[in-house]
């Protein structure tokens, strides 16, 4: 008996059910497909499935003639994760807004310090991390992050998403502190803990 509870320990993990709807998925409006915390491509990742969740991106924006800035981070974002690495920093470089876009001036260095993590380069991140740190916070800065569709985004208990400033300097924060770890770790990396 022992030696058989043993042996399930060695046994591989069984693969996640990837099996969707995808002319559902794939007729969604671009909020409901990108912004929904529990539906969209990210019901699909939140199961495992992290290489269907990037293909069924790259097939929408392909379907929908997309050129959402936000789109090619979230596709680069998952093949981060499954460690397609060339494709993720690719799908990263088409992420850049226009300066008249990207408020506060908060996303470049946030799209070059995560390239930087990709590309194992320690000090650009920190350079990257330093440069995003350093901005001064817009005047009109909201702590309820919104849509496209300019409505708040909800998390999955109902209450809007809250962020703050500067954008996504939690997120490199995370990258440094787990910096041996691979992004698909060091994305969530917990606070406190040094990978290094």
């Amino acid at each position: 008996m022992i030696g058989f509870a043993f042996a399930l320990l060695f046994l591989p993990s069984p693969e996640p059910d990837c099996g969707h709807d995808r002319a559902a998925l794939l007729a969604l409006d671009e909020n409901s497909f990108d912004q929904d915390l529990q539906g969209g491509w990210r019901a699909l990742s939140a199961r495992g499935c992290g290489r269907e969740a990037a293909d069924l991106i790259r097939d929408w924006r392909l379907a929908h003639k997309a050129e959402s800035m936000i789109l090619y981070w979230h596709e680069g974002q998952l093949r981060a994760e499954i460690g397609e690495t060339d494709a993720a920093i690719a799908l990263f470089r088409q992420s850049y807004k226009p300066a008249d876009q990207d408020h506060g001036g908060s996303w470049r260095p946030y799209v070059d310090g995560s390239i930087a993590f990709l590309r194992r380069d320690r000090a650009g991140l920190e350079a990257e991390r330093a440069r995003l740190a350093a901005l001064p916070r817009p005047a009109d800065f909201e702590e309820e992050a919104k849509g496209p569709d300019g409505k708040p985004i909800l998390m999955p208990d109902g209450k809007p998403w809250r962020i703050s400033w500067p954008l996504n300097l939690n997120v490199l924060d995370r990258l440094l502190r787990c910096w041996d770890k691979p992004y698909s770790q060091a994305y969530s990396c917990p606070a406190g803990k040094a990978g290094s």
